[in-house]
């Protein structure tokens, strides 16, 4: 049976869809909750100082609220990392680069770009053998006592999400001689009109 022209290609855009979908959703979610649980864990260190209070609150313990923020502002970091790629919303000094050719400029940008690949690729690597060994042991994080093999498991994933994301924007520059740009001034959801400033020094 033959598949219709074009239906691979779609599949692929569908999938390519869901894991963009699914990367900004694992970091607004942690963003969300690791934002929320300090804003908790600050409001109940200044009430359970208030002697009405003090009975209800001495008793409920947020010890273990620091580490789980940190693990959570790591994996969003990961997986921001990746996100970073993808949008072009990483730091660059490109003033050098655009001096050059559009022959050799295009050659050190598929340079720079493999070799994050290459480089991201490796730790992620490096980071799935640390994860299988530690998979083998009893080491458990110190407040939450989960396994900490959970906690190291965004090295490889965000690693390898990050590589991905290098790949796809070199593949995308060989076929449209386009990269990621993002727009500091542009709000998703939000419609500019063509008659605004555009520019703080255009208004």
């Amino acid at each position: 049976m033959l598949w219709p022209r074009g239906r691979p290609c779609q599949g692929r855009s569908m999938l390519l869809k869901i894991l963009d979908r699914l990367e900004e959703i694992i970091i607004a979610s942690l963003m969300g909750a690791a934002t929320l649980l300090t804003f908790i864990t600050v409001v109940h260190r200044f009430l359970v100082d208030v002697p009405v209070l003090y009975p209800y609150l001495f008793g409920i313990n947020l010890a273990w609220s620091q580490e789980l923020c940190i693990y959570m502002f790591i994996w969003m970091a990961k997986f921001g990392a990746a996100y970073g790629v993808r949008t072009g919303i990483h730091v660059g000094v490109d003033v050098l680069i655009n001096r050059l050719n559009d022959r050799w400029r295009k050659i050190v940008i598929l340079f720079g770009l493999l070799g994050g690949a290459l480089f991201t690729g490796i730790v992620g690597t490096m980071g799935a053998k640390f994860v299988y060994e530690l998979m083998h042991t009893d080491q458990v994080s110190p407040d939450l006592e989960i396994p900490s093999w959970i906690v190291y498991a965004c090295i490889p994933l965000g690693s390898y999400l990050m590589s991905f994301r290098f790949l796809q924007v070199c593949w995308n520059y060989i076929r449209t001689n386009e990269l990621p740009h993002h727009d500091a001034a542009h709000v998703d959801g939000v419609e500019t009109s063509k008659t605004a400033p555009i520019a703080l020094g255009e208004a």
